[in-house]
């Protein structure tokens, strides 16, 4: 059995590759320093989801009031986490690294994902042998990979109790009992999304659209690569011509294909503008396009977290909302409907300033 010491270092191996997914590493430069020890911060150690729920806007960006009742700015950045502060946000035994803030709970969840994420890469390396084999004539929408990234999420989200809430399952119910494939479309906060997104579709088929550096992280980029899932080069408009053609292929063989538009993770939990690449997609192959909702995981993963800092139970949901059909609008008309849904079901203090 591989020590506790070789798997951490194997994930300080991939972190040093990409920080989040597909997030940015967060910037050394301060962001407005917060004020302490004069202030009494909302976040402690034992804040719970009914904390969150009666604050949303504060126990989510681990803002501060200060003696005249103002609020601090969220924190965005490592320098802006000092002793007490820290221990606050995060609890007593958080400790910061090169990579971001850790604690027991954090170092469960990197211990759990990277210890999967070793049967995951044997399964991923077999299925190209079989792929090999076969000559690709089997399983030629790469089903099969598909649901062994699904196993991964699975159980990463089982043995560290983060299943989130669902709402609006309905709304899924109708559209696979119409057997319809759809592009699924949700805003970005946390390492958590992508399992999350994967346990509100279920157990089909689906290809992520992400950017091509994601490609060189150990063992996510090869999940993406043998999965068939798309990737673009931001800098080539042919890759971006051929992933637009990959995409209403993949639609047109019955495979949902799924994005964040942000095209990035936000930094303070707020939803950004979006990128309307993905949506091309769906508009040409006319497909509907499924809005939805990633409400507090920016609370249980804030930016400056290595790993998740909380588990997601009772503070993260996932709310479905009624698929928008892209046929008769315009790509722009369709890009401001599903933005107006997917504002709807954000808790306040994720919802883009004016």
């Amino acid at each position: 059995m591989m020590r506790f010491e070789t798997l951490l270092a194997l994930g300080l191996l991939l972190l040093s590759h990409v920080h989040a997914f597909s997030v940015e590493r967060p910037s050394s430069r301060p962001h407005g320093l917060c004020k302490a020890p004069t202030t009494t911060t909302l976040l402690s150690s034992s804040v719970t989801a009914s904390d969150g729920d009666r604050n949303p806007s504060a126990a989510s960006t681990g803002a501060s009031i200060n003696g005249s009742g103002a609020t601090d700015a969220p924190i965005t950045s490592m320098k802006q986490l000092h002793g007490q502060l820290l221990r606050a946000q995060a609890g007593a035994f958080a400790f910061k690294t090169k990579y971001g803030v850790l604690n027991p709970f954090a170092l469960w969840y990197g211990f759990v994902s990277i210890g999967l994420g070793l049967f995951w890469f044997v399964g991923l390396t077999m299925y190209q042998f079989f792929a090999f084999v076969t000559r690709g004539k089997v399983d030629k929408n790469r089903l099969i990979p598909n649901l062994l990234n699904q196993t991964w999420g699975t159980l990463l989200m089982f043995f560290c109790n983060s299943f989130p809430k669902i709402e609006g399952q309905e709304h899924l119910d109708k559209l696979y009992k119409e057997g319809r494939p759809a592009m699924f479309v949700a805003n970005h906060n946390s390492w958590m999304d992508i399992p999350f997104l994967g346990h509100t579709i279920g157990w089909r088929n689906y290809k992520i659209i992400s950017k091509q550096e994601l490609g060189k992280v150990p063992i996510l980029g090869k999940a993406i690569r043998v999965s068939g899932n798309i990737m673009v080069d931001r800098k080539d408009k042919r890759s971006g011509l051929r992933a637009l053609k990959a995409g209403i292929q993949y639609l047109k063989n019955g495979v949902h294909l799924c994005t964040f538009p942000e095209g990035t993770r936000s930094r303070t939990g707020r939803l950004q503008n979006f990128k309307n690449g993905a949506f091309k997609m769906a508009h040409k192959a006319g497909a509907p396009v499924v809005a939805l909702s990633i409400v507090g995981a920016h609370i249980a993963h804030p930016v400056w977290g290595m790993f998740p800092l909380r588990s997601a139970r009772s503070i993260c949901k996932i709310i479905i909302h009624e698929p928008i059909e892209s046929e008769g609008k315009t790509e722009d008309e369709l890009v401001a409907e599903v933005r107006e849904k997917m504002i709807e079901g954000l808790s306040e203090d994720q919802k883009p300033l004016p």
